[in-house]
């Protein structure tokens, strides 16, 4: 098992939930690249804190923009640094990005999403995907109590894609029925909303898995409760997914296409009494990891829920 448990199921293949995980791409785009497998979840923002000591000449600006943040947010992070100035010796603690730390004070991810303008999966998942939050940290948010600026930074909250169409195919040699769908939905076991970052199309054993399109294998090995994956970069920042495999076919670094067959559907990672079935999720590039996308814009056939 990983550092934390990626995904929460139920035994019934209908209500299956897998929680939407970050998996950080050394080199993203094109090109041979590899994925950091020590930790599928991204680590939280709040443990990826740096520590800086002020030193001779330095200001709060100046470090601000060593560091590729606003003061505002080292501000909200350092209170003896509200007044605006900092000395030499002074320790100030460093984010990963702009933004803020919150108390849940029992708000949902939801919650969060409606009170700051980011979508509820990237908090989820640059919080490293706790299903309730306690505290959390809000991405992109320049704001500090006091400080005037209540902005938003535009690669915070990455949007749909809006060009699916430039990389459409679909995953199986036929269109199959779709078990679970891409986003927040109930697990009847646990009895609480999670987040599913990809969707479940129905197939046999042993199906043949296609590439949606033209990339690069950037990951072809077991991978936790993905069971067999095979991750595709492809060009714009785009990723493909690819889980529960029964036999891999190809090998990181391979160039493929619409005609190659990357593996075979299986039952690997999950509990055994769920049916087969091909696990597929699209990811984005940001400015803060591979974000999941809703899946179904990129599918050249359609697919239903079934009952």
């Amino acid at each position: 098992m990983f550092l934390r448990h990626l995904f929460q199921r139920s035994l019934t293949r209908k209500h299956a939930v897998a929680l939407g995980v970050l998996i950080p791409v050394l080199a993203a785009g094109g090109g041979q690249s590899a994925i950091a497998q020590e930790n599928l979840c991204s680590t939280p923002a709040m443990a990826r804190l740096q520590q800086h000591s002020v030193a001779a000449g330095e200001t709060l600006d100046s470090i601000a923009n060593r560091y590729g943040l606003t003061a505002a947010t080292l501000k909200g992070f350092n209170a003896a640094t509200r007044g605006g100035s900092v000395t030499p010796g002074q320790t100030l603690s460093i984010p990963p990005y702009n933004g803020i730390q919150v108390n849940a004070n029992g708000r949902t991810w939801e919650d969060l999403s409606a009170q700051y303008k980011v979508r509820p999966d990237v908090l989820f998942e640059v919080n490293g995907c706790p299903t309730q939050p306690t505290t959390a940290f809000i991405p992109g948010i320049k704001w500090v109590p006091g400080i005037e600026t209540a902005t938003v930074v535009a690669d915070a909250d990455p949007k749909p894609i809006q060009n699916a169409a430039a990389l459409s195919g679909y995953p199986l040699r036929q269109s199959s029925a779709l078990l679970s769908h891409y986003g927040w939905q109930l697990n009847p076991i646990v009895d609480r909303v999670v987040f599913h970052g990809g969707i479940d199309i129905a197939a046999s054993l042993g199906d043949a898995v296609l590439s949606l399109g033209s990339g690069t294998v950037a990951y072809a090995a077991e991978q936790g409760e993905y069971g067999n994956l095979v991750v595709v970069n492809h060009a714009n920042g785009l990723q493909s997914r690819y889980g529960q495999l029964k036999t891999i076919q190809v090998s990181a670094g391979q160039t493929v296409d619409r005609t190659t067959v990357l593996g075979t559907v299986g039952q690997t990672g999950i509990p055994s009494a769920e049916a087969p079935h091909l696990h597929f999720e699209m990811r984005l590039n940001s400015a803060l990891g591979w974000v999941a996308q809703d899946p179904m814009p990129f599918l050249s056939e359609r697919v239903g829920l079934s009952d």
